[in-house]
């Protein structure tokens, strides 16, 4: 019987099969690594984004009780309230500005002279002060004007009216002699929003509330927000 002859097909088969098997081997194996790179990188991130939430919820928490022990005893007597996103709101409109007006009111004045010099002492400390972003100063009126025609006239005039009243706030709160040894940092940090009636408070029912809907306030944004954001940015 006659030996196969090792220049066969069958063995010049066999000859590249070998190499091509391990080549696929060679080619798996790459894109599990790659794979498991992948799932390493974006798990980290995940960590990452884990980490700095609960700073930042720790830093609220923190800043949230630090307010509330301060203000606990005069909240009710400003006719204000503190939420748990770190809002100081004034809700009173007949304490703050007469129809139509932003000229402070003489009893808010006062408020802001008791309020306003403790509140950047909590802010400016050194717990707090390497992560604020930014103190925003809030009008915001109710959607009625008086003898106007449209509701996007009604929402120009409350626009520029709010925008005149934080102003106004603002230009009073940096006067204070009680915060001139703070004011270059007020400068960077503090800013005046009027937000016209583009947010108002709406009763149980869902119509809005107009008396509550005028108000004032003051709002902090940490740097905790920004950081997470751009690591979402890089995840993505």
């Amino acid at each position: 019987m006659p030996l196969r002859s090792d220049h066969s097909p069958l063995h010049h088969q066999e000859d590249h099969w070998i190499p091509l098997s391990d080549l696929m081997t060679g080619l798996m194996m790459f894109f599990m690594l790659l794979a498991v790179s992948y799932m390493l990188k974006v798990e980290a991130d995940a960590r990452k984004v884990r980490q700095i939430a609960v700073l930042y919820d720790q830093l609220r928490t923190d800043l949230y009780n630090d307010l509330e022990a301060e203000f606990k005893g005069d909240l009710d007597r400003w006719g204000a309230e503190l939420d748990r996103d770190l809002t100081v709101r004034f809700k009173e409109p007949d304490v703050l500005f007469d129809t139509g007006s932003s000229a402070i009111k003489p009893r808010f004045r006062r408020i802001l002279d008791d309020f306003f010099p403790r509140y950047v002492a909590i802010l400016r400390s050194d717990k707090y002060r390497d992560s604020i972003q930014e103190i925003r100063i809030e009008g915001h009126t109710s959607s009625a004007w008086a003898n106007q025609s449209s509701a996007d006239d009604a929402y120009f005039r409350n626009m520029e009216l709010s925008q005149t009243r934080t102003r106004s706030t603002l230009q009073y709160v940096l006067a204070l002699p009680t915060v001139q040894t703070e004011s270059s940092w007020l400068r960077h940090f503090l800013t005046a929003n009027g937000l016209s009636s583009s947010k108002p408070i709406v009763d149980r029912d869902g119509a809005e509330s107009s008396a509550r809907s005028q108000r004032v306030e003051f709002r902090v944004r940490t740097d905790a927000e920004a950081k997470i954001a751009n690591i979402l940015r890089v995840i993505r």
